[in-house]
């Protein structure tokens, strides 16, 4: 079997039913299959929240989808894709109507503002042309010779005057705090898009847009300033049995606490926290070696180790495996990544609840 199916199954995780190990010889499965669990996979960690697809319960069917197609039957099979291109054919079209309903909504928000200054200006040239008659009939006044007409001219354009100063003062307050209100919204919006851009819905840890931008911007600086920078993979042990035996709620519990272990844990300025996938997660280490990678990695198997998570009353435990990668001379990005993960795949094959360390040209030291 070729080794990316070894690796792709492995991370499912599932049970085929016959008690041998996913990806080993004994359980052979067809490049067609494999491949649809890559899709499946790949959309499984580029998932939005939208109103009618919460991604708890996406991720559930497209897992069920997956444990169908490994299924034998090929008339079973059949009918999984033609349910799977109808499930996939409607989530599209629903997330192709929130991100346009998202843009209308901050659309009419802009919209409403031009159209509250358009009210303004006209407002302003409508008084402004009062004003400039009231003006001119003061100056034919004073033309006139007429101390009659000087006065009762001189006294309308005053009081016009005195009248449209009064009503632009109050109109000028309420444009000011008409503008703060929609800037402050616009900020508001702007701000919360930013963010659901760069974080992961669930965990608030970074997603993986962000992290491909920030280990893109790392290697160039690594590689300007001559300095170590060090990636490490890490994966939850058995997540999936977790949330067959618990319910998905509880595997959403693990996430997020899984997050904020390491948040706690890797809390420097530079550190960075990613989820890349479901239950995988990339932290990037500037400045750090490949041993003080390790030391930091170790110590975060064992305050995982020891921990216990309390839901509901409910205890639960879990392990982590790690792989870790100091950047190489001459290694781009995607070498460098595929590196850990090697390294990481190399610590879930060999019993997990372990890390270990990928050196440069592939060759690995194992850490308990």
């Amino acid at each position: 079997m070729k080794q990316w199916m070894r690796k792709l199954l492995d991370q499912f995780d599932l049970d085929m039913g016959s008690g041998a190990h996913l990806g080993s010889e004994e359980t052979p499965i067809s490049e067609e299959k494999a491949t649809l669990l890559y899709i499946i996979d790949t959309l499984n960690k580029h998932l939005f929240e939208i109103d009618s697809h919460s991604i708890r319960k996406t991720r559930e069917n497209l897992d069920n989808f997956a444990k169908e197609i490994l299924q034998p039957s090929a008339e079973k099979l059949s009918d999984v894709l033609f349910r799977f291109r109808q499930f996939y054919s409607k989530y599209r079209i629903d997330e192709s109507a929130y991100f346009e309903k998202t843009i209308e909504d901050f659309k009419t928000i802009v919209w409403d503002f031009v159209d509250q200054l358009s009210e303004d200006l006209a407002f302003d040239m409508k008084n402004d042309q009062t004003l400039n008659e009231k003006l001119m009939q003061l100056k034919e006044a004073v033309e006139a010779n007429s101390i009659s007409d000087l006065k009762n001219q001189s006294r309308q354009f005053i009081d016009s005057y005195i009248d449209f100063q009064s009503r632009k003062e109050n109109r000028n307050k309420k444009k000011v705090a008409f503008i703060e209100k929609n800037l402050t919204t616009v900020k508001k919006k702007l701000v919360e898009a930013n963010h659901n851009l760069h974080r992961d819905h669930l965990t608030q840890a970074f997603n993986r847009k962000s992290f491909d931008e920030q280990i893109n911007q790392i290697w160039k600086m690594a590689n300007a300033n001559k300095k170590p920078a060090s990636l490490m993979i890490l994966d939850i042990d058995h997540f999936k049995k977790i949330n067959d035996t618990y319910g998905h709620d509880m595997g959403d519990f693990v996430l997020v606490e899984c997050v904020k272990l390491l948040q706690g844990l890797y809390s420097r300025e530079s550190d960075f926290v990613a989820r890349i996938g479901g239950e995988e997660f990339a932290i990037l280490l500037p400045d750090y070696r490949l041993e003080h990678a390790a030391d930091k990695a170790f110590k975060t198997l064992e305050q995982v180790r020891k921990e216990v998570f309390v839901k509901h009353g409910m205890e639960l435990r879990f392990t982590i495996s790690i792989g870790v990668a100091q950047l190489g001379q001459e290694e781009d990005v995607k070498q460098w990544i595929k590196r850990a993960d090697l390294a990481l795949y190399e610590s879930k094959n060999t019993g997990r609840n372990k890390l270990t360390l990928a050196k440069y040209m592939n060759s690995q030291i194992n850490v308990a």
